[in-house]
């Protein structure tokens, strides 16, 4: 494949943030990624990290992200060493940031990290001299989730360019919508966000949109949303992320997707989601053609294999 012959040299390089690469970067890394689908599967299997070493830090709970980091380091043949609870660790004594990730920088050849913090995982950077890898920084940036959910849409709709995706929900604070409205920004998606009037995105994240060419459309009316979508991205309202509990209770269950609503759409509209859901889609809609998001899930496997695969430095 042409994807061999022209390497990029991605060794040593941290994963902070989707705006750190180009589109062509992008497209290399999912092109990577989709060569990693038979392993990930375990139908394959090379031994490209044997020895190698991923210090896995969670300051904040995760299923799907650290267990396909896991997968993802276990598959090519390495070995993960860390946490998934603060609490039992040096941190509760008051170690700073700083000096877990030196110690950890210090056992292992790669580092993924989750933090309730914006910006915890470019300060990580900042003191390690192994790949930092972000899995989720506060409110802020997920490109690894980025990467999957670029994949995924590329995977399932052969195409990124000029799709019509819905992003719904919780837009102020959720991490993936954010990353994921840039990149898909980059690629010309056309782009309608869907949110209660106190969960808008940001500014910051319009203004980025904007700045690549791509004018997003508003609205609060799902139904009319979905009519012309072709990928539907649904996203949790966070409890863990509203200071104020009053302001949570009074947009929780704001949209709830089900099959009645998706009546409304075109019959291969696909619908997305990071993950963990609570109310927002209906499991009915689980087994209907639209439902993606566990394919999405798996999909972290690959797309992280290819990136620790690449910033470690191991070669299929």
């Amino acid at each position: 494949m042409l994807f061999f012959l022209i390497r990029m040299d991605f060794k040593g390089k941290d994963i902070i943030s989707i705006k750190d690469f180009s589109k062509k970067e992008i497209d290399y890394i999912l092109d990577y990624a989709k060569d990693m689908v038979r392993y990930a599967m375990g139908e394959k299997y090379k031994n490209v990290l044997g020895g190698k070493v991923l210090s896995s830090l969670f300051f904040e709970p995760s299923t799907r992200t650290r267990l396909s980091f896991e997968s993802a380091m276990n598959r090519l043949g390495g070995r993960v060493i860390g946490f998934s609870d603060p609490s039992g660790t040096s941190q509760k004594k008051g170690e700073s940031l700083a000096d877990t990730i030196r110690m950890a920088d210090s056992y292992s050849d790669a580092i993924v990290v989750r933090h309730p913090h914006e910006g915890a995982a470019r300060l990580a950077a900042e003191f390690a001299e192994v790949p930092v890898l972000n899995a989720g920084d506060g409110a802020g940036r997920h490109p690894t989730q980025c990467l999957l959910d670029l994949f995924t849409i590329r995977t399932e709709k052969k195409k990124i360019k000029k799709n019509k995706i819905v992003l719904l929900g919780d837009l102020k604070y959720g991490r993936t919508v954010h990353s994921l409205a840039y990149a898909l920004s980059l690629y010309g998606a056309e782009l309608t966000f869907v949110s209660p009037a106190s969960l808008k995105m940001p500014n910051e994240v319009i203004n980025e949109c904007k700045e690549l060419g791509i004018e997003p459309t508003y609205t609060s009316n799902i139904e009319k949303a979905i009519k012309d979508a072709d990928v539907l991205y649904v996203t949790r309202i966070q409890r863990e992320r509203f200071p104020d509990a009053e302001e949570y209770n009074r947009v929780v269950g704001a949209y709830k997707i089900d099959n009645n609503l998706l009546k409304n759409g075109k019959e291969n509209l696909i619908v997305m989601h990071p993950l963990p859901r609570v109310t927002e889609i209906n499991p009915e809609v689980d087994t209907t053609p639209h439902a993606i998001y566990f394919k999405q899930a798996f999909n972290g496997v690959p797309v992280r294999m290819a990136l620790l695969s690449l910033v470690i430095g191991g070669k299929l």
